[in-house]
């Protein structure tokens, strides 16, 4: 990954960037929502932080700031839930759907604490946080209808911004998954 092309298409593109956020910042931003940068997105973060509209300003500690970061964090599972009680997704890993809509919303709940945790980046544009690595996918979620979005934090901030074409994702050098790999809409 190359931090200084990623923000050199940043800035190419008016994205607001604010100093970089520092490892003492990481570590509370990371105990506040409980969750683990992977590893790409940390170095970013502690190069540049991103806070034109659509971006998490993790600096932000205000209340109404945090609250919307948990609401970013929640998105995923609120988009399946939703889809559940509207759309009849069910994820056959789960089992057999309950009959009843408020066991099959529990059931939801409780298999997605097993699943990788998705860290918004840009919009409804989320990077998985395991593996614990460089290289995972970025997805797009909007409640089920879930995308690749690029095959890693590099390549998805050339998709985002229209200097590569979805259509020139390399699938063969994504990394799978567990979970949101399986439930990719093709």
């Amino acid at each position: 990954m190359n931090i200084k092309n990623i923000v050199e298409r940043l800035k190419k593109h008016n994205i607001l960037l604010d100093s970089g956020l520092s490892q003492y910042e990481i570590v509370e931003i990371e105990n506040t929502f409980n969750i683990q940068f992977p590893p790409d997105l940390s170095e970013l973060l502690r190069s540049v932080l991103p806070i034109s509209k659509g971006f998490i300003n993790w600096r932000d500690s205000t209340e109404g700031n945090v609250n919307s970061i948990f609401d970013r964090l929640n998105w995923p599972l609120e988009g399946m839930l939703f889809d559940i009680e509207h759309n009849s997704f069910w994820y056959d890993g789960w089992g057999v759907r309950p009959i009843d809509l408020n066991e099959a919303k529990e059931l939801c709940e409780f298999k997605y604490l097993e699943v990788p945790t998705l860290i918004p980046i840009y919009s409804h544009r989320y990077v998985p946080a395991n593996p614990l690595e460089y290289g995972n996918p970025i997805f797009s979620v909007h409640q089920t209808d879930i995308i690749y979005y690029g095959e890693n934090i590099e390549e998805y901030f050339k998709l985002e911004f229209k200097d590569k074409a979805h259509n020139e994702m390399n699938y063969e050098k994504i990394k799978y998954i567990k979970f949101w790999t399986e439930i990719i809409v093709e």
